[in-house]
């Protein structure tokens, strides 16, 4: 785990519940520096999609400036955040602790209608018993990008990147600490 932190231009990934976005708030705050959500420039209104060429052209423009930190996963993305970053935060939690954060999560959005992106909500039967399941989606690739993600740093096309690679809560937080408290 790197301790020492100069990124202008980072990327938080990590499994779905693993507090992505959360880490990239708080970032921002401490750093300064603008959050991009890469599930907001994804989700169209009702859950819509938009074709690839859209969205790759959302995120290029979203990553124009020099100092950003985005979230999110999307492989059909990733050359471009990826390619303009130099810094990736890797959250690779203990598949427990993601679980019972991403149910919390879950339980509250769907129980509170709180707004995501573009007006969608979780709904209850959407989040419990549907295959769109964020709840399922977690189950269906947890391992998978555990596994996958440190493979992915190795390519050399990534070699430019610092990783930053956090595996519990504790870490977290210890690193957080490095970059100093939330300016004023």
């Amino acid at each position: 785990m790197q301790t020492g932190f100069s990124g202008q231009r980072i990327v938080v990934v990590g499994t779905s519940g693993s507090g992505k976005t959360t880490l990239a708030r708080e970032v921002s705050q401490r750093l300064q520096i603008p959050h991009l959500e890469l599930d907001a420039l994804y989700w169209e209104p009702n859950w819509g999609e938009p074709p690839d060429d859209v969205f790759r052209q959302r995120v290029s423009d979203a990553l124009m400036g020099n100092c950003w930190i985005i979230d999110g996963n999307y492989g059909q993305v990733r050359d471009i955040v990826w390619g303009r970053a130099d810094t990736v935060v890797l959250l690779d939690y203990p598949f427990g602790f993601v679980w019972r954060r991403l149910w919390r999560r879950t339980v509250r959005r769907a129980f509170q209608q709180e707004e995501l992106w573009n007006g969608n909500r979780e709904t209850i039967r959407q989040s419990f018993f549907s295959r769109e399941s964020i709840l399922l989606w977690m189950l269906q690739t947890y391992f998978k990008r555990r596994k996958r993600y440190p493979q992915l740093l190795q390519q050399p096309e990534y070699n430019h990147l610092k990783v930053v690679h956090l595996q519990s809560q504790f870490q977290t937080d210890n690193w957080l600490a490095t970059l100093g408290d939330v300016k004023a």
